[in-house]
């Protein structure tokens, strides 16, 4: 049979058996995979899932990596927000503890690479902005997309997201990096700093 007739338990049952498959196809795809989490979802249940069948995470980080390809090897032009809030969303919308990454980018607003740098609690990160400029002379990168999620489901951004923020633009402008926007990620909901003007 081929897969695009399967229907979403069946798909999921070759990865992780059919009884399993049967009690998963009732949710969305979005959440099984990690791409939107209802708010009353814990994030145990995630991890859960994924410890007794890594193939789902195995199968959601092929997605996610699909993705970076894509943007890559197409040369996507990533001066647009829409155009890199669902590769986010997948990476960071589920994830229980905060983690900062931190996009690359020609002259062309063209992804070089994709790359998490800290990787922090529940409710902070430790971002060091020396790290952050000896990566981008190492990517030769002309621009930076900065992103990190809020575990809480809340995408408002704190004082000190915005500070961080200013502080990046201050340290990255001396070796001439543009930082084209900073997105706050929480589930499929991702803030951008380019769109609100502060950036």
């Amino acid at each position: 049979m081929q897969a695009v007739s399967m229907t979403n338990a069946e798909l999921l049952s070759t990865l992780v058996g059919w009884e399993m498959a049967k009690a998963l196809a009732k949710k969305p795809l979005g959440e099984i995979f990690g791409y939107w989490k209802p708010r009353q979802m814990q994030i145990c249940e995630d991890a859960a899932i994924y410890a007794v069948h890594p193939a789902l995470a195995a199968a959601k980080e092929l997605l996610v990596r699909c993705s970076i390809e894509e943007m890559t090897d197409q040369g996507v032009n990533l001066s647009s927000p829409t155009a890199v809030r669902s590769f986010l969303s997948a990476r960071l919308g589920s994830l229980e503890y905060e983690e900062f990454w931190v996009l690359w980018l020609d002259a062309q607003n063209r992804l070089i690479a994709a790359e998490a740098m800290f990787r922090g609690t529940l409710t902070q990160t430790s971002v060091y902005p020396r790290e952050i400029v000896v990566h981008a002379l190492r990517h030769n990168a002309a621009g930076v997309i900065l992103a990190h999620n809020h575990p809480s489901g809340v995408a408002e951004p704190s004082q000190a997201d915005r500070c961080l923020t200013e502080q990046l633009k201050a340290s990255l402008g001396l070796v001439d990096v543009k930082v084209l926007d900073h997105f706050i990620v929480t589930g499929t909901k991702g803030l951008s700093f380019a769109e609100r003007g502060w950036v």
